[in-house]
C-alpha cells in the first residue's frame, strides 16, 4: 500500500507535464497554422485575380473564385509591354549576384574565422557595422560612381555594386566556425595549402550555409526596385519589377488588376522555384550558423 501510494504522485507528474508538452505543441502547432494562412491568402488572392475579367476584379462584394477563367489576360498583358526581356535581365542580374556573392563572401568569411592576421577581429567588426547604414544613403555616392564609370543603363552598373556585403560575410563566418579544426588540421598535414583547406574541407562541408546565402541573395536581387529604377534607362535593361511598376502607371484610367496580378504571378514563379529546392539546406543553414532564434 505505501508503495502504491508513493507511486500514484509520481504518475500524476508525468502525466501533467505530458499533458503541458502536448498542449503546448497543439498551440504552437496552431499559431504557425494560422500566420502560414495569413501569409498564403494574398499570393491566392493574386493567382485569382489574374484569371478573372476586368469587371469581375471590380465587382462588389468581391469574388475569390473566377468563373470562367480568363486565361487570356497572360499572352495579352506580354503582348503590352516587353516583359519576356525583362524577364531575362532580372534573371541574369539575380544570378550573376548570387555566384559573385557566394564567391567573394566565401572567401572574406573563411580569412576571418580562420586566417590570423593583424587587428582581424577590429576590421570584421567594422566591416559588420556597415549593416547600420541605411541603403537609401548610398544611393547618390553610389550613382555618381557609376557614372564616372560609365557603367549607367549597364548590366555593371546594375550587378557590381552587390557583389559582395557584410552580411553575407557574416552568415558564412558563423557557419564556418561551427566546423571542427581537426578537419581542416588533418587536411594541412596531408599538404593542403590555405586555399586548399578552403576549396577541398570548408565550401564541401558549407553547403547548407551557401544555399542559405544563396537564396537569400536571388530573392533580394530578383525583387530590387530602387537601384535598377534609378541606374536604368531603356527598355532594353529593365528588370522585371521595375517594368511592373512602370506598367502599373501606364494609364492614367482605371488599374487593369488582372493583368497587373497575371504579369505578377510570372514575377513570383522563380522565386518559388529557388525556395522549394533549396528550402531544407536553407532552414539547416539558418539553424548552424547561430542565427537561430
Amino acid at each position: 500500500m505505501a508503495f502504491a501510494e508513493a507511486v500514484r504522485p509520481v504518475g500524476r507528474v508525468r502525466g501533467t507535464a505530458l499533458w503541458r508538452r502536448a498542449s503546448a505543441r497543439v498551440v504552437v502547432h496552431a499559431l504557425m497554422i494560422a500566420l502560414s494562412i495569413v501569409m498564403i491568402v494574398p499570393f491566392l488572392v493574386m493567382l485569382a485575380t489574374s484569371f478573372m475579367t476586368l469587371g469581375q476584379a471590380y465587382t462588389f462584394p468581391p469574388t475569390f473564385i473566377p468563373s470562367p477563367l480568363h486565361w487570356q489576360n497572360y499572352p495579352e498583358v506580354l503582348a503590352l509591354r516587353p516583359f519576356g526581356h525583362y524577364f531575362f535581365n532580372s534573371a541574369v542580374v539575380a544570378l550573376c549576384i548570387t555566384a559573385a556573392r557566394l564567391v567573394s563572401c566565401s572567401l572574406a568569411a573563411y580569412a576571418f574565422a580562420r586566417l590570423r592576421f593583424p587587428f582581424r577581429d577590429l576590421v570584421f567588426y567594422v566591416y559588420l557595422s556597415t549593416l547600420m547604414i541605411p541603403d537609401h544613403v548610398t544611393l547618390i555616392p553610389l550613382f555618381l560612381i557609376m557614372h564616372v564609370l560609365n557603367w549607367v543603363d549597364t548590366y555593371q552598373g546594375l550587378m557590381v555594386p552587390f557583389f559582395v556585403n557584410a552580411f553575407g560575410v557574416f552568415l558564412l563566418r558563423q557557419f564556418f566556425l561551427s566546423i571542427p579544426r581537426e578537419l581542416e588540421e588533418a587536411a594541412i598535414i596531408d599538404g593542403c595549402g590555405t586555399f586548399g583547406v578552403y576549396w577541398r574541407i570548408i565550401i564541401p562541408l558549407s553547403a547548407a550555409g551557401l544555399a542559405s546565402l544563396g537564396i537569400l541573395t536571388f530573392v533580394g536581387a530578383w525583387n530590387m526596385f530602387v537601384w535598377p529604377l534609378i541606374v536604368t534607362n531603356s527598355d532594353a535593361m529593365r528588370t522585371i519589377v521595375v517594368g511592373i511598376g512602370l506598367f502599373t502607371g501606364d494609364s492614367n484610367r482605371i488599374a487593369n488588376w488582372p493583368y497587373i496580378m497575371a504579369v505578377s504571378t510570372i514575377a513570383v514563379v522563380p522565386l518559388l522555384i529557388v525556395f522549394l529546392i533549396g528550402q531544407r539546406q536553407f532552414v539547416q543553414g539558418i539553424t548552424l550558423s547561430g542565427l537561430k532564434g
